[in-house]
């Protein structure tokens, strides 16, 4: 994390001209003032940290603006200088119907010559990996522990052949039925077909609902010399089996060597997790500007957390390159939508407490800090849960929701070979490719020096956003080349699949 000089933090800020509301940077005392653009604001109530406070005096049922964008409706008359939050503020997101505005595609950024670059490890399908590894995919929960076991030892045999030899397992594959089921095995087979992936051991029970022979067939076009499948109950000591296949797939992948590969090889998954009021003024924002230098170079960012984009529909619907491209996007948005009417739940069950806890109110705020994860960058491509993305620079927007585990998850199935998760609250959670957390905060990173990667609280502290991106994107290129993040150095490597349907 970089360490430069900083002006001293500025008591609030309003981040665009029109808005209602400023953010706190620091808690703010009833009875002071503070100079905001020129003008003085006196603070009516004790403000927290991260949470919004009116500039003027907002009528009962105006709509409240953030980011230059409508973020809820004032249920009560806000007087100038006093809290605004969730005792005076709400959503106004309902309904399913599709977003509709005026599609004008939009050119496609022009590709830039750029030097920047990082070790990989090239497929024979032109894909590039940031890690050379062994994974164990379970067609079943049941063999969760036995591939754990497999795994642990085989890791510690094969020390210095790979990059790490790892079990990726889940609670699911019985009991399962139809497109749940299907969904199952899709992300599973996704999850084989990963460049980081230098060999997959397929682990079975036997009698599962996700039986082997149909997961190797959704897996498609694989080199039979990078993969084994085992079904434990056909063998009578499923431990030495496991670690005799494993061993076979060392043999292979150890020949594997980093080589020199451009910018435009990455695949960036963006997430934000555990967010707070400073998510969408720091983290969020400097990790747009990182997605931005990776589309500019040839790259591919995949932004995700379906859900969080309500409110904030307008911002990626207005990028997409072609008709197709956004009515794919205005589609899925609309999906979704429905997805919570038909389990009875409403549109905005978001934000979670911990969102409201850092001073998010409602769930349109926390889009609009969310999708500036994705910068700038045209979206050229929109993919369904489990599929897979495809070779061209842009922004992919992906089908999943926000749960942290699911939807990163489903980035590492989509083909995200480094992930750039901000947090504003922290947590140890991480994925199957090296996930670089990202604080919004300082406070954040000097709590948990453990979780954290990078501090993105300095921009409020007056630092240069583009020395920071530019110190962001170096953490990037050598964590895609082998440097460490905090989740792989302390074993952090969790995989969760959405469930949708009837469990028998």
């Amino acid at each position: 994390m970089p360490g430069q000089p900083h002006r001293s933090l500025p008591p609030a800020l309003c981040l665009h001209e029109g808005d209602d509301v400023a953010v706190a940077l620091d808690t703010l005392a009833r009875g002071s003032r503070v100079a905001i653009d020129g003008r003085l604001v006196d603070v009516m109530e004790d403000i927290p940290a991260g949470h919004k406070f009116a500039l003027r005096t907002i009528a009962e049922g105006t709509e409240v603006r953030k980011y230059g964008a409508p973020i809820g409706r004032a249920y009560a008359r806000i007087e100038a200088g006093c809290w605004v939050h969730t005792h005076n503020l709400r959503t106004q997101l309902t309904g399913t119907a599709l977003f509709e505005h005026r599609c004008v595609p939009r050119t496609q950024s022009v590709v830039t010559a750029n030097p920047a670059g990082f070790l990989g490890y090239r497929r024979r399908d032109g894909r590039v990996a940031t890690r050379n590894e062994i994974w164990i995919l379970c067609t079943v929960g049941c063999v969760a522990r036995t591939a754990e076991r497999i795994a642990r030892i085989a890791a510690e045999r094969h020390a210095g052949d790979v990059d790490g030899v790892h079990a990726l397992t889940h609670p699911l594959g019985c009991s399962q039925l139809g497109d749940d089921l299907s969904r199952t095995r899709r992300l599973i087979a996704a999850l084989g077909r990963h460049p980081n992936a230098g060999g997959v051991l397929l682990l079975g029970l036997g009698c599962e609902s996700n039986q082997l022979e149909p997961l190797l067939a959704e897996l498609g076009g694989y080199d039979p010399t990078r993969l084994r499948m085992l079904s434990a109950q056909a063998v009578a000591d499923e431990l030495d089996a496991g670690l005799e296949a494993v061993a076979e797939l060392v043999s292979v992948a150890r020949g594997d060597r980093r080589e020199p590969c451009a910018a435009a090889d990455l695949r960036l998954g963006l997430k934000c997790g555990g967010s707070d009021g400073f998510s969408g003024i720091t983290a969020n924002p400097l990790v747009g500007r990182v997605t931005d230098r990776c589309v500019s170079a040839g790259g591919t960012a995949i932004l995700t957390e379906i859900p969080e984009a309500f409110g904030a529909e307008r911002v990626l619907l207005e990028r997409a390159v072609t008709r197709d491209v956004h009515d794919r996007l205005a589609r899925i948005l609309a999906d979704f939508r429905q997805y919570f009417i038909d389990h009875g739940e409403p549109v905005h069950e978001n934000p979670s407490p911990g969102n409201i806890e850092g001073g998010i109110t409602t769930l349109e705020e926390k889009s609009l800090g969310a999708v500036q994860k994705g910068g700038r960058a045209p979206v050229t491509q929109v993919l369904r849960y489990a599929e897979g993305v495809r070779g061209e620079a842009g922004l992919a927007v992906l089908e999943a929701p926000g749960n942290d585990a699911v939807s990163s998850t489903a980035l590492v199935a989509a083909g995200a070979t480094v992930l750039l998760f901000t947090t504003g609250r922290g947590t140890p959670l991480g994925f199957p490719v090296p996930t670089l957390k990202i604080a919004s905060n300082s406070d954040l990173a000097r709590r948990k020096p453990a979780w954290i990667d990078f501090d993105a609280g300095p921009v409020v502290e007056g630092a240069d956003p583009e020395q920071l991106a530019t110190a962001l994107f170096d953490l990037v290129l050598a964590t895609a080349s082998g440097r460490r993040a905090r989740n792989e150095i302390n074993d952090e490597r969790e995989i969760a699949i959405w469930k949708q349907g009837v469990t028998l």
